[in-house]
């Protein structure tokens, strides 16, 4: 345990594990998905777009990791408080814009199933990219504010630590603004999405859907199941706790409900997979086509080590010959 961090010994540990498994993971599969829909897609929909955008937040985000990673395996923060409150500021930043890029995609599936006057909307690309835009923009002008934090943890032993990345604790001063993103990047985009998906529900009850072919619905369902599991694992739990925490009066340094939750947000970043390879058929293929790749490989290996025995064996019985 470091000096003036009051974090055990097991949360450093798993923290080195974990971040690194999320970066190695999420690094590749966000970067595939980002070359599959931004080169390799002909057609783009407002789906593209979205989605487009949230392998491009994940990688940001991603790039953030190798700096908790250094700092969980030297104990200490080498890279000054400037850039600790940054890597801090992303914590708050990269769950807000997620649940609204995963709103855009609920309302878009909603859309095509229960909207179908209005399917042609779900090619109009510019709306999209302006929606995109204008989350981006307002997420970030909401979490500048905790660049320039009075209250800091880490000055005490002059910056060598970044306690404030690891702890959502030290930002009670704005709770204001806190309790305000609560609502507005994580309650209302939670409602939306609920409402969504309760309407769907009610037309396939009633039988009232669009007339899209059955695979399309099918993927749709697929997607929307996705996305409640994914927002109900990775980020429901941190904001619970993100408002608790806020509540609270103790002065403590560390909470095991808060580093949990905190992982299972940055997991996030890894189960986009299941959303990418269920909208994109290109991704698909490429996942299918470096599975068949790797399984080819292997064969050619076991093949080579086989003739290669066989080759040993001979040569062994023409010498005793």
């Amino acid at each position: 345990m470091m000096p003036g961090n009051h974090h055990p010994e097991e949360y450093r540990i798993a923290s080195l594990v974990f971040y690194s498994f999320v970066f190695a993971v999420g690094l590749l599969v966000n970067a595939t998905a980002l070359w599959v829909f931004s080169c390799t897609t002909k057609k783009r929909t407002t789906i593209t777009v979205y989605m487009m955008n949230v392998a491009l937040l994940d990688i940001i985000f991603i790039f953030s990791l190798p700096f908790r990673i250094i700092y969980h395996a030297k104990e200490m923060w080498p890279f000054g408080d400037t850039f600790c409150r940054i890597i801090s500021a992303f914590t708050v930043f990269y769950p807000a814009i997620a649940l609204w890029l995963l709103t855009f995609i609920s309302v878009d599936r909603f859309m095509a199933i229960c909207q179908p006057k209005h399917v042609k909307e779900l090619k109009n690309t510019k709306k999209a990219v302006l929606a995109c835009i204008g989350i981006w923009v307002m997420t970030l002008a909401t979490t500048s504010p905790l660049l320039f934090l009075q209250s800091d943890p880490d000055k005490a032993l002059n910056f060598t630590t970044c306690i404030k990345m690891l702890d959502i604790i030290h930002l009670k001063e704005v709770n204001t603004l806190n309790f305000s993103r609560l609502i507005f990047f994580f309650l209302i985009p939670l409602f939306i999405m609920m409402g969504c998906y309760l309407v769907i529900i009610y037309n396939f009850i009633r039988g009232k859907t669009s007339k899209l072919k059955p695979k399309a619905k099918e993927r749709s369902i697929r997607i929307i199941v996705t996305l409640i599991a994914q927002v109900l694992v990775c980020f429901v739990p941190f904001h619970v706790c993100f408002a608790f925490l806020m509540l609270q009066d103790e002065d403590t340094t560390y909470s095991p409900w808060a580093a949990f939750t905190t992982f299972l947000m940055n997991l996030s970043t890894c189960l986009d997979v299941i959303l990418y390879y269920i909208v994109s058929k290109q991704f698909q293929a490429r996942v299918i086509s470096v599975i068949l790749y790797r399984n080819y490989l292997r064969s050619v290996r076991r093949k080579s080590f086989r003739t290669g025995s066989v080759r040993s064996l001979s040569n062994m019985n023409s010498e005793m010959i």
